[in-house]
């Protein structure tokens, strides 16, 4: 042993220890291994029961009805016909009463979602077709009689037989709408020649301005809470006319900054003064450079309208005062004022917002909150300078309409990949498709067919694609997907911001066509298909339709599920007529709840 080398000795050693240590790591990753399968396999089991139904197709030709297992939902009751998840009325108890903020959303938890679909009213019909509609609805489709009985004196609506007729008047504009419109546009030349192009109308009442502005080449977006001037949003979408439910209350309004070429207050009733003019800086950030604010009703013209607004001369002459200094401060000047119409213009050039002092009121805003973030976003005291990089924001520095339409917008390079090249792409893509969307879906261009939603757009590019067709279309960008909808309305169309996984700000029954490309497989991992179907559905006109594009395992999941909301469904090839993609038709049938009767 004396000859024995210590190396080799030490070396044995180690290899003694190292074998049993091998053998121990072999068996605790066979063991772990064997658990992660039981896990995945548990894992598995229960996201295909609650996600993503079994699928079994018997024909797996490019056009036919899929025979699929159905789901079934059962009806949520004749008092839910009106149901809107996120402005409900029967929760508003649960929210405070500071300015008004139980009237904005307040979506359900998970636990309270319904999954029962929403029947429509007794005695519902389908709605009277575009543009007739404009002028008259349905009264079983609107079954509500407080506008009709506590506004008779103004003409906002009056029942006729069957029917609800819209006169066109408003609480400021007893001669009718056209007149009010006509005086409005002697004070603003700018909405006769294509130059003003979108609108927002705070407390719209029945929409009869944004109807108006439609023949004037002007699109509104109408906007009114859920409150005791019973559904007049829903009133309005009857008719075909663009709207929305909100209200300027805690949180910004969901859409971008400097994008509205106008605004509009016809008596609104919101406190534009109050609150350190929190409310106005709200108009100040979504009305585009040189774009305009139009008031009319207290306390404009209070020298002869005092009298009947409950208050004095004098009381009103210093809100109106207070009113002019404080919109002042926000770089607006009075830009023309004739009987009750007032009107401030925006500035268009960064010389106002230069001068303002640092201790000036309102203060500029901070660079830690994006402009154009406006999902869930509570409203600052401080005013939003518009970026002065970009050149062509201001209204009349951009072109007019409708060559802004087809004009790749400057804020384009804002998006993720934004150019122009892109633009041009998207815009000649969505050509084709929609083309090809006619030869499927014969209803799409014809007066069948108003009320349009794209669900997930990045340009507006669909909705430029159905341009001379009699729709309109409101396009949603996703709150978590790129921020392109500044695009959408620099190209002179409108749009909102929507998540969802949650319920969208209308009430049922409000469009004809429901458009989405690409939405499941961008947003399943957040929202579950099931709810996006069931909501779609509420939203859904009885007869109207769905066109769904996505990768074909999402086909097939979505027909599945249509099944339980009672759609009756086709898939097609697209129009590149890829294999990996299909496109799902569906047309949601007219049923009554059961048991109902007139």
């Amino acid at each position: 042993m004396k000859n024995k080398d210590p190396r080799s000795e030490a070396y044995i050693d180690r290899s003694s220890k190292i074998v049993p240590a091998t053998l121990m790591l072999i068996v605790l990753c066979g063991f772990s291994f064997y658990l992660g399968g039981i896990y995945c396999s548990e894992k598995n089991r229960y996201f295909n029961m609650d996600v993503v139904p079994a699928i079994q197709l018997r024909n797996k030709s490019s056009a036919t009805s899929l025979q699929i297992d159905s789901l079934e939902f059962p009806e949520c009751g004749i008092d839910y016909q009106d149901y809107t998840p996120c402005t409900d009325p029967k929760r508003w108890r649960k929210y405070g009463n500071y300015r008004l903020s139980f009237m904005e959303r307040h979506c359900p938890p998970m636990a309270e979602r319904k999954e029962c679909l929403v029947s429509p009213p007794l005695g519902y019909k389908v709605p009277v077709r575009w543009p007739k509609s404009r002028d008259q609805c349905w009264y079983r489709n609107v079954p509500y009689d407080w506008i009709n009985n506590e506004k008779s004196n103004q003409h906002w609506l009056r029942k006729d037989g069957e029917k609800f007729i819209f006169p066109g008047g408003g609480t400021m504009f007893p001669n009718g709408v056209g007149a009010y419109v006509e005086l409005m546009q002697d004070l603003i030349p700018e909405m006769k020649n294509g130059i003003i192009r979108t609108a927002i109308d705070t407390g719209c009442g029945v929409a009869s301005w944004g109807g108006d502005l439609l023949d004037r080449g002007i699109l509104t977006v109408s906007l009114a809470p859920r409150d005791n001037h019973e559904a007049q949003i829903q009133f309005a979408l009857e008719r075909g006319i663009p709207a929305i439910l909100g209200i300027i209350s805690t949180q910004r309004l969901p859409f971008p900054s400097n994008s509205f070429d106008i605004a509009h207050c016809s008596r609104c009733l919101i406190p534009w003064t109050e609150f350190d003019g929190i409310y106005l800086l709200e108009i100040h950030r979504i009305l585009r450079p040189g774009g305009f604010w139009v008031l009319s009703g207290p306390p404009v013209n209070f020298e002869n309208r005092w009298r009947g607004w409950n208050t004095t001369a004098e009381e009103q002459k210093v809100n109106f005062d207070r009113l002019k200094k404080l919109l002042t401060s926000m770089c607006f000047k009075l830009y023309n004022i004739k009987n009750d119409i007032a009107v401030w213009q925006k500035s268009a050039d960064s010389s106002c917002y230069d001068e303002l002092s640092a201790s000036a009121y309102p203060p500029k805003c901070d660079d830690s909150m994006d402009p154009d973030s406006a999902w869930y976003i509570p409203l600052r005291t401080c005013l939003n300078v518009p970026n002065q990089k970009f050149k062509k924001l201001a209204i009349k520095s951009m072109p007019r309409w409708p060559q802004r339409l087809h004009t790749a917008p400057e804020r384009l390079g804002m998006v993720p990949g934004g150019n122009s090249e892109g633009f041009k792409h998207d815009e000649s893509k969505w050509k084709a498709r929609v083309k090809h969307y006619k030869t499927l879906l014969s209803a799409l261009g014809t007066d069948k067919i108003r009320n349009v939603m794209d669900m997930n757009t990045l340009y507006g590019s669909f909705a430029a694609a159905l341009i001379d067709d009699p729709v309109w279309v409101m396009n949603v960008v996703s709150s978590y997907g790129p921020n392109s909808l500044s695009v959408v309305y620099d190209r002179g169309l409108i749009g909102t911001y929507h998540d969802w996984c949650e319920s969208f700000s209308t009430y049922p029954r409000t469009y004809d066509l429901l458009h989405l490309d690409g939405l499941f497989t961008a947003e399943s991992h957040r929202c579950e298909v099931k709810y996006v179907i069931l909501e779609m559905d509420r939203i859904l006109r009885p007869n109207g339709y769905v066109i769904i594009h996505e990768p074909t395992h999402f086909v097939d999941v979505v027909s599945t599920i249509a099944k339980g909301t009672r759609w009756d469904c086709e898939k097609h090839d697209t129009a590149y007529n890829t294999s990996k993609e299909k496109l799902l038709i569906c047309q949601k049938k007219l049923w009554h709840a059961k048991g109902s009767q007139l």
